[in-house]
Order: structure tokens, then C-alpha cells, then sequence
């Protein structure tokens, strides 16, 4: 099952990798799927396609570097042409729920900067509705105890409820590339996540929470009946 999956997502890495043009300036996000895109868009860079990039992590940032991608940082180009990335869930109309590589504050604001994003996964990250895949949410570490119970207070009144814990590591506390820690929020399904989107973002303390509403343009979805391309647009089959 795990081969069948890595298949997979090299097969939708392989179709977004025609999205891509010489010259462009390019954002790769973080985790196993977006990594089969950048391994693959290093063979393409070595036998001559010309782009610069934006990495979002340090992750891959060092992949990228391994396989010979030019790197750029957003201050060097603060607009970008396209943006590709994995996702955790993919939801109605491309809503996402992104993080679970705990790179989610760094790939929103390279998203943001996009003039596109493209998703990239294996069709079991399609969901009727998000949230089975629990939500992170990037917290500062000066009193994350406290967030953590805001978090839960607004869960309460928007009607959802589950464990929200701090993610950690072989023993320690999870710290992100840019030194936050990240919540894990376990609230099933979510119904309004333009809503708690809107709620989370107005917590003292909340860096940025992993719900990506209207950022992907483009979603590319492979199975074992072939590839789909599904759009914010219409949320169509191609």
C-alpha cells in the first residue's frame, strides 16, 4: 500500500510538473509529495529548465539544494508565479487543511505570494468535508498553555469539540523552522471552516492555523483509474 501511495504521488507530481515554464519563479512546499516534485523538477533544472525558488522549510530547502534547484528567499522574490504543494486534506472547493509537516506559517505566506497554488496528492486526501485529519494551528511558545484554551473556547462555541494537544517529537516539544510550536486540534469534521479560519486568526498567540481557503488554484489528484485535475473554479474533472 505504501509503494502503491509513493506511486501515486509522483504520478500527480509528474502532472503538475507541466504547469511549470522556463523562468519561473516557483514556491515548493514541504512533505513526501511535494518532495517527489522537487526530485523530478531537478532532473528537469539539470537538463536545462531556467527557474528560481522559494523553498518552505529548511527541509527543502536542502533537498532542492541536493538535486541542484536555484533557491531564492521571498525577499528576493516577493512575487511569485506559482506555488506547489502536498496537502494533508482537500476539501470542497480546494479548501485545505495543510501542516502536517509543521511548515503551514511559512508555505501560507509563499502561497499568498502566488499568483497560483497547486496542490499535488493521492486521491485518498479528498474529503466531503475537512477535519478528519487533525487541524494545526502555529502558536507562539509564550503562554501556550493559554492559547491552547482559547482554541478550545472557540471550538466550544462554534459547536466542535476533541482533544487539542501540543505536537511533539520523540519526547520533546515540535518547534517549527521559525520557532513556534504547533497545536493539533482533533475536532472531527469541521462544517464552517471559513468560520473557525476567521475565529483562529483573531487568537492572541496564534501565528497561523493550517486551514488554506481560496489560496489553490488547482488541485492535482492521482488514483489508481489515472490522474484528475480538479479547479477552485468549478471543482471539475479534466
Amino acid at each position: 500500500m505504501a509503494a502503491n501511495s509513493e506511486a501515486l504521488k509522483r504520478a500527480a507530481a509528474a502532472r503538475a510538473l507541466e504547469e511549470v515554464e522556463s523562468g519561473m519563479r516557483l514556491g515548493l512546499g514541504t512533505g513526501s509529495t511535494a518532495n517527489a516534485f522537487i526530485e523530478l523538477l531537478g532532473e528537469r533544472v539539470r537538463g536545462g529548465l531556467d527557474v528560481r525558488c522559494v523553498p518552505t522549510s529548511e527541509a527543502t530547502a536542502t533537498l532542492a539544494g541536493q538535486v541542484g534547484i536555484t533557491l531564492a528567499t521571498l525577499d528576493d522574490l516577493p512575487e511569485l508565479d506559482l506555488t506547489v504543494d502536498g496537502a494533508d486534506e482537500i476539501g470542497p472547493d480546494l479548501a485545505l487543511i495543510k501542516g502536517g509537516g509543521g511548515a503551514l506559517l511559512r508555505e501560507k505566506i509563499v502561497a499568498a505570494a502566488s499568483g497560483a497554488m497547486v496542490v499535488i496528492a493521492d486521491n485518498a486526501k479528498l474529503v466531503g468535508t475537512l477535519g478528519r485529519f487533525p487541524l494545526p494551528i502555529e502558536i507562539v511558545p509564550f503562554g501556550a498553555e493559554a492559547t491552547r484554551r482559547a482554541v478550545l473556547r472557540l471550538a466550544e462555541a462554534q459547536g466542535l469539540a476533541g482533544e487539542v494537544r501540543l505536537r511533539a517529537r520523540d519526547g520533546h516539544v515540535f518547534v517549527t523552522d521559525g520557532g513556534h510550536f504547533i497545536l493539533d486540534a482533533g475536532f472531527g469534521a469541521i462544517p464552517d471552516p471559513a468560520a473557525l479560519a476567521c475565529g483562529l486568526a483573531g487568537i492572541p498567540g496564534v501565528a497561523e492555523h493550517g486551514l488554506f481557503i481560496g489560496l489553490a488554484t488547482k488541485a492535482i489528484v492521482a488514483g489508481d483509474g489515472g490522474v484528475q485535475v480538479l479547479t477552485r473554479s468549478a471543482n471539475t474533472e479534466s
